[in-house]
């Protein structure tokens, strides 16, 4: 299994609700997902990231084909690259 993991730093006045809903809508539309955890930030630190997706997939061949997903290049990543400022990501095995 394969965890993927990204933290976003939003664009100052982007609204960190709406970027976790879009991230979870991808469950149920996105069909490769093993399963999904989204978070906001609470502290709001100068290191702080403002939300954290976390998806479990059964393998490399599932992490490429979530990558070219439709629906998550559609309407999550066309939403997400519109309101991040920078962004992390790690994908490790699990």
């Amino acid at each position: 299994m394969i965890k993927h993991v990204v933290c976003f730093k939003l664009k100052e006045g982007e609204s960190k609700e709406k970027a976790k809903q879009v991230l979870l809508s991808m469950q149920g539309n996105v069909p490769m997902l093993k399963g999904i955890e989204v978070g906001t930030d609470l502290l709001g630190s100068a290191r702080s990231f403002d939300v954290y997706l976390s998806v479990i997939l059964d393998d490399m061949k599932a992490l490429e084909d979530y990558q070219v997903d439709a629906y998550h290049c559609d309407v999550v990543k066309k939403h997400m690259h519109a309101v991040t400022e920078k962004s992390v990501a790690i994908d490790f095995e699990i």
